[in-house]
């Protein structure tokens, strides 16, 4: 083989490797180092911290008046950390930290969407981000797209009870969470397609969601999404297989059958008790505070003197369920919700010491 066949086949080489190369696809990578999940390694034990976190938010605390500090400034350091896509389906905002961590992203190049309810629409803060060339949709209905999540390089997921508001990190009594998972991403992510892309939502959707149940890092997580996922059956499932405990912390509680559940669980000894938010008494018709008083279920008027926003249920001190999903005829049939039930012991004690302090406030 003569020298020049050889370099012919030497390029020829150098070119094939820069082609496939160029051709392999990008995998997103959170900018903010996270661990390798379980998904990939079964094997693998990483602690709790490491993939999940929660925030509460802490409307007693001396900063919350100047309304910086709070969960919020978490969230805006994952936005301004990613790198590829940041998806957001917002019931309201009116957080400027959000807002500018949304448009700063959008303006170095990240793909940012929104999803939002038409009734907030015209809030500044949103019309702000439209105004930044930052593609929103609305759900032009009745009903409500109650969702509060954000779905980051489709990897990290950010939920909860907490609206991207002032009064809902900084006054109302709220969760946020942060999910490192592709998978759960990946299930949070179809739901927003079907909302942005398909432009339907409520009860015109099917349940499709890829992996309803999936464990991370020997963690049981379920995703629920309403109206099409029969979420208060699942709920009742698991009241009825309480052996210990039910404590929960509602906004709205007009359930009837998962009022009913709990009561049946009482009257087998297990210990029940929560907490409900008090203007949703006044105001609800409905409402099953006082079915579950008169059943002698230990149940209370919250104390914050604004909103107790959460909408929580921790089962035998292991489960918890938690999420957009006020315990509702609206939530279970009309509005876009999700819900996540998290079978995890440490992450129910982090919700224990919540509602304990909730609890210690309530009116008694």
């Amino acid at each position: 083989m003569n020298i020049k066949m050889v370099f012919s086949k030497i390029i020829f080489g150098l070119l094939l490797v820069f082609f496939l190369s160029a051709c392999t696809p990008v995998t997103p990578i959170a900018l903010v180092p996270l661990p390798t999940s379980t998904e990939t390694n079964p094997e693998e034990s990483v602690p709790v911290a490491e993939w999940i976190t929660v925030y509460f938010s802490d409307p007693d605390s001396p900063s919350a008046s100047t309304y910086r500090g709070g969960a919020d400034d978490e969230l805006v350091a994952a936005i301004d950390a990613a790198r590829f896509s940041v998806d957001a389906a917002l019931y309201d905002l009116n957080l400027w930290s959000i807002r500018d961590a949304l448009i700063d992203a959008h303006e170095r190049g990240v793909s940012v969407r929104l999803v939002t309810e038409s009734d907030y629409l015209d809030e500044d803060e949103i019309q702000d981000v439209v105004d930044a060339g930052i593609p929103t949709i609305d759900d032009q209905r009745e009903s409500l797209m109650h969702n509060k999540f954000i779905v980051i390089d489709n990897y990290e997921t950010w939920t909860g009870s907490m609206n991207m508001t002032v009064n809902g990190a900084y006054k109302n009594n709220n969760n946020l969470l942060r999910i490192a998972s592709p998978r759960l991403a990946e299930n949070y992510l179809a739901e927003f397609e079907e909302m942005f892309s398909s432009q339907l939502f409520g009860d015109y959707i099917a349940a499709r969601t890829p992996h309803p149940s999936l464990e991370v890092n020997g963690t049981r997580i379920e995703t629920y999404f309403s109206p099409d996922d029969h979420t208060a059956d699942r709920i009742i499932e698991l009241i009825q297989n309480a052996r210990e405990s039910i404590y929960f912390m509602a906004f709205s509680f007009t359930s009837d059958p998962i009022a009913d559940a709990m009561i049946g669980r009482a009257n087998t000894g297990v210990d029940v008790a929560g907490v409900m938010e008090t203007r949703q008494y006044h105001s609800n018709t409905g409402g099953e505070f006082d079915t579950l008083t008169e059943a002698g279920i230990d149940v209370h008027l919250d104390g914050n003197p604004n909103n107790l926003h959460h909408k929580v249920i921790i089962i035998d001190s292991e489960i918890v369920i938690t999420g957009s999903y006020n315990f509702s005829r609206s939530a279970e049939e009309r509005n876009d919700e999700n819900t996540l039930i998290i079978h995890n012991p440490e992450v129910a004690a982090q919700y224990l010491a919540e509602f304990e302090r909730v609890y210690a406030i309530a009116n008694k």
